[in-house]
């Protein structure tokens, strides 16, 4: 079969795609290739109901292989990959789709604290396809199950210590999207000294992400703002994005936490090497304000993958996307949620004004992105007519915007975006490309 791995790992709807058989055959390809030497591989899960049997099958495979596993239940992504940087562990598997809907799962594997490259999810692949290539263990040496609570708390203790007293005093509202961050963040932030008004933190297996979050704000936005709280932080539902609302009810996305931030370590000399690394999505005015502060942007294909390869090739420390998927280099090995959060109060905390007043110096041109339902996502370079409108559009808009077509990495959908000064001819731009591409990729 082959071809399973996306930008984000395995990802698709449960009981098509996402399997109790594919996630066996997974956990015995990971320990079959990854395992040996006496570690373990660390496993855990968001909020969905498939979660259980995904988790699973996972440990069967693994242990299938003599390779132990440790369970580390529901996690965030981030801790699963903090607790996988453990020398003693060979790998980490997080089952979670991310801000993806309930009927969606996904599986991704880390090592070494970030996702594995495409050279190795291409040997997993092969590998479940080829069960005769790893032999049959008999019960002796079969790997055992164990849990371990210790590694959550050296995660939870990881952000205590990053933030300080940041927190203390803060009246904050926090939205968990019925996800991982419900049973962490809510304690954390209490924890951390501020009062937390929870928003959507009772996940039943469907309801992830389902009007909430990173992806669905408004119902925190109303609340902030009523309440007259100081900030309002909604994560996704494996709680790796972080979108924020201002005392004022108004959302910050991630452009302008990435800017907020940037612009503070420019301040203190610790943004290094004044660069700030965005991917074609993120908007002209983020790149702009940086660049009039010192510093410059490097810009990159779409995926955190992309992201932190670009990182470290330029020894960059502050990178992400406009979600809200923000990753702080000296600080974590992947994009983190709750550590977004505390990076931003510190910010604001550093800076002594409101956020409101920090984010509208990130300006932000116009730009509309309209995600297209198609089947043939990744067909569409080969469309002449859809492949001419873009070329039109692209001369129109000239030096006064740009136009981007991307077909998504995890669902069936092509990104049409387009930014410029005028927002009603982008508005314009978009919708027609949008309209054409539903016609003549469906």
């Amino acid at each position: 079969m082959g071809g399973r791995f996306g930008t984000d790992g395995i990802r698709g709807p449960v009981g098509s795609e996402l399997t109790a058989g594919l996630a066996v055959g997974l956990g015995r390809a990971v320990g079959h290739l990854l395992g040996g030497g006496g570690r373990s591989v660390v496993i855990g899960r968001d909020t969905r109901r498939s979660g259980e049997m995904l988790s699973a099958g996972l440990a069967a495979g693994l242990a299938a292989t003599g390779t132990d596993v440790v369970d580390l239940g529901i996690v965030t992504t981030p801790c699963l990959v903090h607790a996988s940087g453990d020398d003693r562990h060979a790998a980490g598997i997080m089952v979670s789709a991310s801000h993806n809907p309930a009927e969606d799962n996904g599986l991704k594997v880390v090592a070494g604290g970030r996702k594995v490259d495409d050279a190795i999810e291409t040997q997993l692949d092969q590998l479940i396809d080829d069960e005769r290539a790893i032999p049959e263990l008999p019960n002796a040496e079969l790997g055992r199950l164990r849990t371990e609570p210790e590694a959550i708390i050296a995660y939870r203790r990881h952000l205590a210590d990053i933030a300080g007293d940041a927190f203390r005093g803060l009246r904050i509202g926090i939205d968990c999207a019925n996800g991982s961050a419900s049973v962490v963040a809510p304690d954390l932030f209490r924890d951390l000294g501020a009062e937390v008004t929870v928003l959507f933190d009772a996940p039943n297996g469907v309801n992830i992400n389902d009007g909430s979050g990173s992806t669905h704000p408004q119902r925190l936005a109303e609340t902030v703002g009523a309440a007259g709280l100081d900030i309002g932080l909604a994560f996704d539902g494996d709680a790796d994005r972080l979108i924020a609302v201002d005392e004022r009810g108004e959302l910050v996305d991630g452009d302008a936490v990435m800017g907020i931030c940037a612009l503070e370590r420019l301040a203190a000399g610790t943004l290094r090497n004044n660069l700030l690394v965005a991917t074609v999505m993120s908007n002209g005015g983020l790149e702009r304000v940086i660049r009039e502060a010192g510093g410059r942007v490097v810009r990159t294909p779409v995926g955190d993958r992309n992201v932190y390869e670009a990182m470290e090739r330029d020894d960059a420390v502050l990178g992400g996307e406009q979600s809200g998927h923000i990753i702080f280099r000296d600080r974590a090995t992947t994009g983190d949620g709750l550590l977004t959060a505390i990076e931003l109060v510190r910010a604001v905390r550093a800076a002594g004004v409101p956020l409101s007043e920090l984010a509208a110096r990130i300006p932000r041109l116009p730009q509309v992105v309209i995600n297209s339902a198609v089947r043939r996502r990744d067909d569409w370079r080969s469309d002449t007519e859809f492949v001419a409108a873009i070329e039109r559009a692209t001369q129109q808009m000239g030096d006064r915007g740009r136009v981007l077509v991307r077909p998504s990495g995890t669902e069936a959908k092509i990104r049409i975006m387009v930014e410029g000064d005028d927002a009603n001819e982008i508005d314009t731009i978009a919708r027609e490309l949008a309209t054409l591409a539903e016609a003549r990729l469906n």
